[in-house]
């Protein structure tokens, strides 16, 4: 058992508070208020949060999820703990049949194994290959497929049934038939990297659709005569929106944008990170083409983004200081948010009684001192 006294803690219907927190066979088994003025040892200023949940990510370290190996997945892990983040989405991404279930299949074994360091893969967001070639981004065209219930089922099989997301383009063929299924099966099907219409997305939403993939980035943009894909994502309430938060990706008006039209319970904040975050700028790599990574910026040759070097605790500090989005509702952004998208949020994703005891501690300026995940310590700052 442990027992943090009267610490700050962002706690499930309460807010930020000071309480007694007790933790018991991973899982919070108590919290309550303070029950004397002396504290747990935490530093002045220290918030314990929910940890952090991406949805979306494809690597970190040096290490991309679609390297299909132990080695790389565990590397990606152990750099999100330091990030506070203690779930993931191990993302794949447009590539050939073969390299995709190998990684599948890597993401498969990795979560048998049941690994207790660093953040946990929850599941697999399958970014590609039934996307848009005119909105493929820096996702190699050559290996687009069209959507098919028949060769997602191959992908699903191949990852163990963990197949939590699916990014695909609704104006294509086979894909109505796609997103009706990952509906029956309750797998989220996710408008992105696509040049659907407002009217496809329409449609997508009544056969199931219930996200969008990084809102703005690789779709089609609001425009007064066709309100696109971003104008479904603002309008619908049924859309979650995920949303880069590193100013980079998209700016702050748009941000502050989704955020003043989307319910609270429909922004997730994600960080599309690739292989090169957390390592020094140089030249990097996202599926066989080359990457220039500078000032934060991960770009092909052409100027491309090719995902981002961002970090969780990062686009949490960037939609509190720069979108003005209050901390209560940023925290939520990156965690409640993308576990209850995800179908998890009874087990993480808050701090309540019953739950997973997976928190970050952050100070003041939200630097991560300590990640937790099922009670253990995952991240601890030097």
């Amino acid at each position: 058992m442990q027992n943090l006294k009267n610490i700050r803690a962002y706690v499930a219907g309460r807010g930020i508070c000071r309480v007694d927190v007790a933790v018991e066979n991973g899982r919070f088994s108590a919290i309550s208020e303070p029950s004397s003025e002396s504290g747990s040892g935490l530093p002045s200023g220290a918030l314990l949060v929910p940890g952090f949940v991406d949805e979306h990510v494809h690597g970190a370290g040096g290490a991309d999820a679609m390297d299909g190996t132990q080695e790389a997945l565990g590397t990606i892990a152990d750099r999100l703990a330091e990030e506070g983040t203690t779930s993931f989405l191990a993302t794949t991404m447009t590539q050939s049949r073969e390299n995709i279930c190998n990684a599948l299949s890597a993401v498969r074994e990795y979560m048998n194994a049941g690994r207790e360091a660093g953040a946990a893969i929850v599941g697999v967001h399958l970014e590609g290959p039934f996307i848009s070639r005119e909105y493929c981004g820096a996702q190699p065209p050559e290996y687009i497929l069209a959507p098919s219930v028949a060769d997602f089922c191959q992908f699903n099989e191949a990852a163990g049934g963990n197949i939590r997301i699916v990014t695909l383009a609704p104006e294509e063929a086979g894909a109505d038939e796609l997103i009706a299924y990952l509906k029956k099966h309750k797998i989220v099907a996710s408008v992105g990297h696509t040049c659907a219409k407002f009217a496809d997305v329409e449609r997508a939403i009544s056969l199931g659709a219930c996200s969008v993939t990084h809102t703005y980035n690789a779709q089609r943009p609001l425009h007064h005569r066709e309100a696109g894909v971003v104008g479904a994502a603002m309008l619908s309430d049924k859309l979650n929106c995920e949303l880069i938060c590193d100013t980079i990706h998209v700016c702050v008006p748009a941000m502050k944008l989704i955020v003043k039209n989307k319910p609270r319970r429909k922004v997730t904040l994600i960080t599309d990170a690739m292989r090169a975050k957390g390592i020094a700028d140089g030249v990097s790599e996202l599926g066989g083409q080359t990457v220039y990574v500078k000032d934060g910026q991960a770009r092909l040759a052409d100027g491309t983004l090719a995902g981002s070097v961002l970090k969780m605790n990062v686009a949490v500090k960037n939609m509190v200081e720069k979108v003005g989005a209050p901390i209560e509702k940023a925290l939520d952004f990156a965690s409640f948010n993308p576990a209850k998208n995800l179908h998890m949020e009874k087990e993480i994703g808050s701090v309540a009684v019953g739950k997973r005891a997976d928190y970050a501690v952050l100070n003041e300026n939200f630097d991560v001192l300590c990640t937790v995940r099922n009670g253990k310590i995952i991240y601890k700052r030097r």
